[in-house]
């Protein structure tokens, strides 16, 4: 790492750190107890494929002034696994980021093994090959080691340990997605080092002290750690996980003055505009085609100008699956090559929206997987992706020409109700923090059928469910895959049949895509009663929000809608029962509303049903009422409609 950025040593710790008797001794690499090899289960958690035996981080910084080089870091990992079953397999295959970027910064002393046991009971080691480690490059800054254990089996415990060597963690995660026995950092710091060691956690961390050749060390013990598993709408695991998250604060070397080494965001914002790979590839010279020409030569409107451009870029560039803000390889290579990551394509599109005389500027972001920005802490390298963002009048539109499916006029989902950074020359004052979310636009789908039950008990109707906005985005991928695919989509009714499927719209950004089609299906019968249900082809056939308990925020992103409008004729001779009430519930919050309708009227039954989310994203802390929420919704959703014969 460059030496003026060495970490810090000023511990800042808050109430849930408390102070341990006793650190636990881990074992020294290869030392496994046939006892880790007979483990059948993690005690705490019984279904995990696999476990975490133990996962240690040592971090040291010393100096040493009589040394041409006095700065020295280091952080070494160790980490212990046990395979429970095949599920497990998966986190045998190992990925180490590490930060390319700067020649003093390196992967070394990388080991690894496998352990089994024989027929006889005896422990066989399998080591991992050197050939069978590869070094990936990421992007500009990063680059990552990977591997995968040999001979792994269940039962198996797997084990490695490196050394990453002229750089420090950031953070240290001690949680992981499998449960977790112990987890231990320690931060061996020189007293000319300040740093701040804030704990994201609410499990108890013990933490002990001591002085060591002037050095001061801390040690940061969790054990236990339940696995942070998926849950329905979550966002980046990693803005959950329990974690310590360091920063540099200053350095204070003998005879020398204490330098502050906190980074600001017009300094990055300065770096990046002189960068040859970001803010010196806006200023390239991207010839038109003639085919882009004629398409632009006639269009006087803004908003038509930006839509052509978006739509030439994305249907004339394909994206080679690498997130970046760099334009690696340069944008005019890219742009000949007719292929690029994520900074050259939407850089390219940039350019020829300014050439185009639209106020087109990058704003970078944070993709939903790869977590949240803390605006708090300056570094590009929180960013993954780069996009246009561009105003016309007072309205702002967020541009990715690599997503094949979201129109101009709609922001990526996988940025919606995010922080992203405008990057402009700071002269300007036009750059800064923007929040990029949609409150015009949602996920908006509407079901309509009408038709009749004939004697036989068969509801046969006509169809219409239409997907606005973010709604027909979402189904864009399946409608690509042509009309059996949405055909197999909609049908989640035993013994539905649907005919063929007419569909409208689908390559008109501005309209909704809409299914048209017929279906029939048998109503079910219980003595003289038969019933039916008229929640269909909504979405809305599982309750996903049915744990006792989450451990992350519910994120939708966008606003939510559903409708259901249904019209059916009763058989000659047949009536309502007892029907479902006509209902409102409303959140506390006003958040979630929904409400239900029922009409019957000369032999004909209507229903109306309306679903509203108004908030993009639900607390946590608020998962108790959700959940209730959705319970009695779906319990609403699923009252079913019975007639029978009439008594006249």
């Amino acid at each position: 790492m460059k030496k003026g950025f060495i970490l810090p040593l000023l511990l800042m710790l808050i109430a849930s750190v408390s102070i341990a008797q006793k650190v636990p001794v881990l074992p020294n690499f290869g030392k496994v107890d046939k006892s880790e090899l007979d483990m059948k289960e993690c005690a705490f958690e019984k279904n995990a494929p696999a476990m975490v035996l133990f996962n240690k981080g040592e971090s040291v910084f010393a100096i040493n002034y009589s040394s041409a080089n006095p700065v020295f870091s280091e952080t070494q990992h160790h980490m212990r696994i046990k395979i429970f079953n095949k599920k497990g397999f998966e986190n045998a295959n190992i990925k180490i980021r590490y930060r390319s970027s700067d020649k003093d910064i390196s992967i070394k002393s990388l080991k690894a093994q496998t352990y089994n046991l024989d027929p006889s009971g005896n422990i066989v080691v399998t080591k991992l090959e050197k050939s069978a480690i590869y070094d990936k490059k990421i992007d500009k800054i990063y680059s990552e080691k990977t591997f995968a254990f040999p001979d792994v089996k269940e039962g198996s415990v797997i084990e490695y340990a490196y050394t990453l060597d002229g750089d420090f963690e950031t953070a240290w995660y001690f949680q992981d997605n499998i449960p977790v026995f112990v987890s231990m950092f320690v931060m061996d710091m020189a007293p000319e080092y300040e740093m701040s060691m804030v704990p994201h956690v609410t499990r108890k961390v013990d933490k002990t002290s001591m002085t060591r050749s002037d050095n001061h060390v801390s040690t940061y013990v969790m054990q236990e750690i339940p696995s942070l598993h998926e849950e329905p709408y979550m966002t980046c695991a990693y803005d959950y996980l329990e974690r310590m998250e360091m920063r540099l604060i200053a350095t204070n070397f003998k005879g020398d003055i204490r330098r502050s080494a906190l980074r600001s965001w017009p300094g990055i914002i300065k770096e990046l505009m002189e960068d040859e790979s970001f803010g010196l590839q806006l200023k390239k010279n991207i010839p038109r085609t003639a085919e882009l020409d004629e398409q632009l030569k006639s269009i006087t409107d803004p908003f038509q100008k930006m839509v052509t451009i978006h739509n030439y870029v994305r249907n004339n560039m394909q994206w080679d699956n690498y997130y970046s803000i760099w334009a690696l390889d340069g944008v005019k290579s890219a742009w000949k090559n007719k292929k690029g990551n994520t900074g050259e394509i939407n850089m390219i599109m940039i350019n020829l929206m300014r050439d185009a005389d639209l106020t087109a500027r990058p704003v970078l972001v944070s993709t939903r997987e790869n977590g949240r920005i803390n605006t708090g802490v300056a570094g590009f390298e929180q960013f993954n992706k780069v996009l246009a963002y561009v105003e016309i009048g007072k309205a702002v539109y967020v541009l990715d020409a690599t997503d094949k499916t979201t129109p101009a006029h709609l922001i990526p989902l996988e940025v919606a109700a995010s922080s992203g950074l405008v990057i402009e020359k700071l002269s300007t004052f036009e750059w800064g923090w923007t929040t990029i979310k949609d409150i015009e636009h949602s996920d908006n789908t509407e079901v309509f059928f009408s038709g009749e039950i004939n004697n036989q008990h068969i509801l046969t109707c006509g169809a219409e469910v239409s997907a606005y906005d973010y709604a027909k985005v979402n189904i864009a991928p399946t409608a690509k895959l042509g009309n059996a695919a949405l055909k197999a989509n909609l049908t989640s009714v035993p013994n539905m049949a649907i005919d063929s499927i007419e569909v409208l719209n689908a390559n008109v950004d501005t309209l909704p895509l809409i299914e048209k089609f017929n279906f029939s299906m048998p109503t079910t019968a219980t003595g003289d009663y038969h019933y039916f249900s008229v929640n269909l082809f909504g979405g809305l056939d599982k309750n996903p929000f049915y744990a006792d308990e989450r451990q992350t925020d519910i994120f939708f992103g966008v606003k939510k809608n559903y409708k259901i409008n249904a019209s059916v004729y009763l058989p000659d001779g047949y009536e309502m029962d007892e029907m479902p009430k006509n209902v409102k519930m409303i959140t506390p919050d006003t958040g979630m509303v929904f409400t239900r309708m029922s009409f019957f009227k000369d032999g004909m039954l209507t229903v109306r049903v309306q679903l509203d989310f108004k908030r993009l994203i639900y607390p946590v802390e608020y998962y108790g009422e959700f959940k209730e929420f959705y319970k009695k919704l779906f319990d609403m959703l699923n009252e079913r409609y019975v007639y029978k014969k009439s008594k006249a």
